[in-house]
Formats: structure tokens, C-alpha cells, sequence
């Protein structure tokens, strides 16, 4: 039998279903009211409810026949002139079907259409506005051409708040028949850092190993570490403990699997639960960003951590 994907199972049919957004959903459900919907432009980061509000929004306008008047196309998939040119204009020329007045059309990941592509995409949003809508879904808005923006109503959707990731996955978990600890609630907390859909994938894929989750099913599921594991990795640094601190390095990229970006997101985090002084922590943040751009381009990644913990030794001695 094949497994339901709860990311699927659980998604929004309806627009007061998302949570963490109360002020988009407030404005969106007032388009929905009036019966109209100008350009909208989602911005913001992944798995806060984008493309669920956007399935919503044609959900309660058309009713049974939304499937009918609405496409979902991911930019990212076909990021061409040509998509625009063709797939989109073709939807976009043809009526509505049943008693719409416009079909709608969603662009997921936006912000990787080309330059080329978004130059074509704003003439079409403008020729066939009569009788087609265009939702279009980005994590950058400033990817977006300004005279894309201008044609829109723009939406920033914000991280989902521990509070509204805790209330799901205890509604999900009781559904399930599944028992998740406190501690293991925190731990999906702090893996989904304001990300629904990797909050609603941790709980899954920890399900599938027990019925009883805790924080450390959580954390060997997600590959993360202990958030304590790296205050105390920073504190064992600033003590001047070098090879100390490398051996922990080491069971973290060893023992646990841990990539290089992982470790530095994890020491981001950790830095400000660490008790020293503001202007210490200034000059950790200073040191992680400038490791963190050499990892992006493509520098050894345990040389770059281990000039990391031997800069942090060094502010620790200063």
C-alpha cells in the first residue's frame, strides 16, 4: 500500500486552514468575498503556506469546478521564453469555463523564470488580464522585474511562529494516533525554524520509526544536532580548547554525517545561546558569514570550520 504523504493529506482546502498568515488571509479573503482578484505576488520563505493560500483562494472562488479554471506550473521546472510563450499564452487566450469570469493561473518559484521570460510574462499578464489572473509564488521578490511587482497586489508571507507549528503537529499527531513528548515538540520546532512543510516532514518520517517520538527521534531522523551539542562546541572554542573542540567537529561530520553547512547554520543559531559579551558575538557572526561565503564557493569545507573554531579559540583568549 502506498504511503499518504502528510504534507498532502493535511494541506489547506481552505483559505482560514493556513495558519501563521492571519493578515494575508484577512486580505485575501476579502478578494474572495467581492468575487474579483487583481495580479497577486506571494513573496516569502518556503513551507509558510504560498501555494496552499493560492489553491485556496481558487478553491472558494470557483467552487467544484476550480480544477477546470486554475493551473499550477513551477517556474523552476520550465524557466524559459518558451513556457510563457507558449503553455502560459495558451491558457491564458482561452474563456473561462462554467459560470468564472477569469481562470487563474500559478506560477510557482517565480524568481527562477530568466530575465527573458519575465520580460515576455509581464506583456501577457497585461494582453489577457480580462480573462486571466496570474498568482505568482517567489522566496525572492527582488528576482522579480519591477514591472512584474507594479502589475501586482505583493504578499510577504512571514516564517509560521513555533506557537502555530506546535498547534498543527499536536492536531496531526492526535489524528495519527501518535504520542509526541514535549521535548520532541521543541525539537521540530527548532528543525522547522518557521518551515510547516519540513515541520509536517519530520513528524512523518519520525513516525515511520515509532509511534512514540521524542527529541532524539527527531534529531537522528533530520540529521541535526543537539542544539546543546553546539553551545557546548562554541564554549569548548572560546576556552582555548582546540583539539578539543576538533574532536567534537569531528563525531559531528564523522559520526552523525553532518554536511559543512549544516554545522555553520547550527553554530549561527547556537551563537546567540552563548552568555559573552555583544561585541565578542559581533565578531563570531563577522567570521561565520565570511566562512560561510568561502563554503559557497566551493573552499574545503574542514579547513574553513577549522579556521572557524581556531579564530573562535582566539577571541576566547582575547
Amino acid at each position: 500500500m502506498r504511503e499518504v504523504i502528510w504534507i498532502e493529506k493535511y494541506r489547506p482546502h481552505r483559505l482560514e486552514d493556513v495558519v501563521g498568515q492571519d493578515e494575508v488571509i484577512r486580505r485575501l479573503r476579502s478578494y474572495v468575498r467581492s468575487g474579483n482578484l487583481p495580479h497577486l505576488l506571494f513573496s516569502g520563505p518556503p513551507g509558510v503556506g504560498k501555494t496552499a493560500s493560492a489553491v485556496s483562494v481558487a478553491r472558494e472562488l470557483f467552487g467544484e469546478e476550480w480544477h477546470n479554471n486554475f493551473i499550477e506550473l513551477n517556474a523552476s521546472d520550465e524557466r524559459g521564453i518558451d513556457v510563457v510563450r507558449h503553455k502560459i499564452k495558451d491558457f491564458a487566450r482561452t474563456a473561462p469555463l462554467g459560470e468564472a469570469d477569469f481562470k487563474i493561473i500559478f506560477l510557482d518559484e517565480a524568481d527562477a523564470l530568466t530575465h527573458d521570460a519575465q520580460s515576455a510574462l509581464r506583456r501577457t499578464m497585461e494582453r489577457y488580464t480580462k480573462s486571466c489572473r496570474f498568482i505568482l509564488s517567489c522566496n525572492y521578490s527582488s528576482k522579480i522585474i519591477e514591472p512584474i511587482q507594479s502589475r501586482c497586489a505583493i504578499y510577504r508571507f512571514k516564517p509560521v511562529s513555533d506557537e502555530a507549528v506546535e498547534e498543527r503537529i499536536r492536531y496531526i499527531a492526535s489524528q495519527e494516533g501518535l504520542t509526541v513528548t514535549d521535548d520532541g515538540v521543541d525539537a521540530i520546532k527548532y528543525v522547522a525554524h518557521g518551515d510547516m512543510r519540513r515541520a509536517i516532514n519530520a513528524l512523518q518520517a519520525a513516525a515511520m520509526m515509532s509511534t512514540r517520538i521524542d527529541v532524539d527521534t527527531i534529531y537522528q531522523i533530520t540529521a541535526t544536532a543537539h542544539p546543546e551539542r553546539m553551545v557546548e562546541l562554541i564554549k569548548v572554542s572560546l576556552k582555548g580548547d582546540f583539539m578539543a573542540a576538533r574532536s567534537m567537529l569531528d563525531d559531528l561530520l564523522m559520526e552523525e554525517g553532518l554536511s559543512g553547512e549544516d554545522v555553520l547554520a547550527q553554530l549561527h543559531r547556537a551563537v546567540f545561546e552563548v552568555n559573552i559579551p555583544e561585541k565578542s558575538k559581533l565578531q563570531l557572526m563577522e567570521k561565520i558569514g565570511e566562512v560561510d561565503f568561502r563554503l559557497t564557493e566551493g573552499a574545503n569545507e574542514r579547513i574553513q570550520l577549522e579556521s572557524l573554531l581556531a579564530y573562535f579559540a582566539i577571541i576566547g583568549e582575547g
